[in-house]
């Protein structure tokens, strides 16, 4: 394993009895050190069994997996020393205090005295809950819980810090509070893997992503790299009221489109012939009396990459 690689997978597989096929199959990832590496998966595609492959806690079925260097399945030990993780699922308890959940987990990562208490006054000052400190965590707001556990996950000062989810479900103002932070944390040359179905979140944090479909590995590259090979002619549609699947079906059956996707009250399609795209599909709404708030040709971001790749919307 290189002296810059933080993470590094070599054929991971992990089978679970009664599935068809594997939930993680033959994957190889090399993540360099103090890079934020974005994990994109359709719900159930394998991005959870991989991140708890990554983390140890479960065992794969075949292959093997380093993070800076240890073997996660033979010195698990020195790994998580070195690695933090922020579930999806709040990890705090409730009925503690912000000050008494970092002091329990901080012992459970075997941080004691002076130490601990330098730690916790770090990750209190990092989310910004000094002043709430004594406060029970159940009496915080969505966002403020978001915080605590993230700086659960930091307690140990990991290396490499494994986020699923990090900010769902919370306020702008939290959100950006959270990228700030994680922000900072890369330019002090942490590595830091993470997972959203925000697109937006990904584009903006994550310096290389990878996509994960039915447990396989099917992208990987920089944003620029993986816009640049699957580099299409898109055409998006903004109307005023939804699409009737009456004319959905007349646009798909349009000669030069390859796909069509409807969302609302906007329609995407996918052509190696935009142009003629745009003309033909106006010229059908006009006639069906369909009204255009807006319109777009251009390449895709990563969203429509990532429908194209796997067929499948995020939040499906």
């Amino acid at each position: 394993m290189s002296q810059t690689v933080a993470v590094e997978t070599t054929a991971l597989f992990k089978t679970y009895r009664g599935l068809e096929r594997p939930a993680v199959e033959n994957v190889d990832l090399s993540i360099q050190r103090g890079r934020v590496f974005g994990l994109l998966d359709p719900n159930g595609a394998g991005k959870t069994t991989l991140l708890s492959l990554i983390c140890g806690l479960l065992q794969p079925s075949a292959g093997s997996t380093r993070v800076m260097g240890y073997s996660v399945a033979e010195q698990r030990n020195e790994v998580m020393r070195r690695i933090g993780l922020v579930p999806q699922e709040l990890a705090i308890y409730p009925s503690l205090t912000a000050r008494e959940n970092l002091d329990y987990f901080g012992h459970m990562q075997g941080l004691y005295g002076t130490k601990l208490r330098t730690r916790i006054a770090d990750c209190l000052a990092l989310a910004g809950l000094e002043e709430l400190r004594s406060r029970r965590a159940e009496t915080f707001s969505g966002g403020l819980k978001r915080r605590l556990n993230l700086v659960i996950g930091l307690i140990n000062e990991p290396e490499v810090l494994v986020l699923d989810e990090p900010t769902v479900g919370i306020d702008p103002q939290s959100r950006r509070f959270i990228h700030d932070t994680l922000h900072a944390l890369s330019a002090r040359g942490m590595t830091i893997i993470y997972t959203s179905h925000y697109m937006e979140e990904v584009e903006s944090l994550c310096d290389e992503i990878a996509v994960i479909d039915h447990g396989r590995i099917i992208a990987q590259g920089s944003l620029e790299e993986l816009l640049n090979q699957h580099q299409d002619g898109v055409v998006e549609i903004h109307i005023e009221q939804p699409l009737q699947e009456s004319i959905r079906m007349r646009i798909a059956a349009l000669p030069q489109v390859r796909s069509i996707e409807t969302t609302g009250r906007s329609v995407t399609m996918h052509s190696d012939i935009p142009e003629s795209t745009l003309r033909a599909s106006l010229e059908i709404l006009h006639q069906e009396k369909v009204g255009i708030a807006s319109l777009s040709m251009g390449t895709m971001n990563l969203e429509q990459l990532f429908m194209k790749l796997t067929g499948t919307r995020l939040r499906d």
